[in-house]
C-alpha cells in the first residue's frame, strides 16, 4: 500500500522521519510518499482530506475529527516553552492587543493560543498572515508591530535584534498547573480501517524511537532543513519537540490537548471536539 505522509519542511519533523525517508526500519507492506509542506498548507490540504498521513495543528484538528484519527505518537508539545510573541521592544498584554501581529497561519496552534492568551477572537484582532519562515522579514519592514514566531526562530530571534514579550508556552504552563501546550500532531485518515491504521501507527512511532535512538545522524539529516541552525541548535531545537511526548503523548500529553479544546471550546473558537482518542 502506498501511503502519502504530510510534514513540515522543519527539523523537528525532518529528525522524526529520518528512518523512514532514510529506509532505515522495515515497513512490511507500506511504502511511504514524503510531502514536505508548511504546516498551514497541510492544515488546508487535511481539510480536503488529500494526505494518508499528516502533521497538523492541534487547532486544525479540532475541526477534522470526521476523517483523521489522532495518533498516540507524533505530537510536537510545548512543556513550559512555545510559540513566541516578539518585536522591535517588549510590549504588555494590552499593547499586544492593541498592535499588528504577524501571524504564521489561522489554522495554527499558536494563532489559537495566542487567542486565549489575548481573551480576543480573530475577528477582532489586527493581525496579518505571513509565512512561518519572513515573520522576521514582516517585522523588520514594519508591516507589523510584533510576530508570533515558531519553530526554530525561538532560538534565533535575539540574533535578529528582537525582544520577546511573551512565551505562550509557558504562560500556558503557569495557567493550567503545569500542563504542556499542544501544538501539532501526526493524524490518520480513518478509512484506512483498524488494522492498517495500527500497524501503520506502529512504523511511524519506530521511526520517532530509532531517531531519538540514532540522535547524531537524525539531526544531520534534518540540518539542512534548520534555516541557519547549527548542529548543537538544531540538536536543542529537536530536543524541545522530539522527545518522550512525541513516543507517546502520556497521560500529561492527552490532558494537555484536552484542557487546550476544552478552554477553546469555552471561549467560541473551536466546536466542540467530543471525546478524544489516540490510536
Amino acid at each position: 500500500m502506498h501511503l502519502t505522509l504530510g510534514h513540515s519542511p522543519d527539523p523537528d519533523d525532518a529528525f522524526m522521519f529520518y528512518a523512514l525517508a532514510k529506509h532505515k526500519i522495515p515497513t512490511g507492506d507500506f511504502t511511504f510518499e514524503h510531502i514536505l509542506q508548511d504546516i498551514q498548507t497541510l492544515n488546508e490540504r487535511a481539510f480536503r482530506a488529500e494526505l494518508d498521513i499528516t502533521a497538523v495543528s492541534m487547532h486544525a484538528y479540532a475541526h477534522l475529527l470526521k476523517d483523521y484519527a489522532l495518533l498516540h505518537s507524533g505530537a510536537s508539545m510545548g512543556d513550559n516553552y512555545g510559540p513566541m510573541l516578539v518585536g522591535k521592544e517588549v510590549l504588555t498584554r494590552g499593547e499586544i492587543l492593541a498592535s499588528r501581529i504577524a501571524v504564521p497561519g489561522t489554522m495554527t496552534s499558536a494563532f489559537l493560543a495566542l487567542q486565549l492568551y489575548l481573551e480576543t477572537p480573530a475577528d477582532q484582532l489586527n493581525f496579518v498572515v505571513v509565512p512561518f519562515d519572513q515573520i522576521f522579514e514582516a517585522l523588520d519592514e514594519k508591516r507589523a508591530d510584533i510576530g508570533l514566531i515558531i519553530h526554530e526562530g525561538q532560538l534565533t530571534y535575539a540574533d535578529r535584534g528582537f525582544a520577546l514579550s511573551e512565551d505562550l508556552g509557558k504562560w500556558w504552563f503557569k495557567r493550567t498547573n503545569g500542563l504542556p501546550l499542544p501544538l501539532g500532531g501526526n493524524a490518520i485518515k480513518k478509512s484506512l480501517g483498524s488494522d492498517n491504521i495500527a500497524k501503520i501507527s506502529a512504523i511511524l512511532t519506530e521511526s520517532i524511537r530509532y531517531g531519538l535512538e540514532h540522535r547524531a545522524d537524525a539531526v544531520n539529516h534534518a540540518l539542512p532543513l534548520g534555516r541557519g541552525l547549527d548542529f548543537e541548535r538544531a540538536d536543542q531545537f529537536v530536543g524541545m519537540y522530539v522527545n518522550e511526548l512525541t513516543l507517546d503523548y502520556g497521560e500529561r500529553g492527552r490532558a494537555g490537548v484536552r484542557e487546550f479544546f476544552r478552554q477553546a471550546h469555552k471561549a467560541g473558537l473551536i466546536p466542540d471536539p467530543g471525546e478524544l482518542t489516540f490510536v
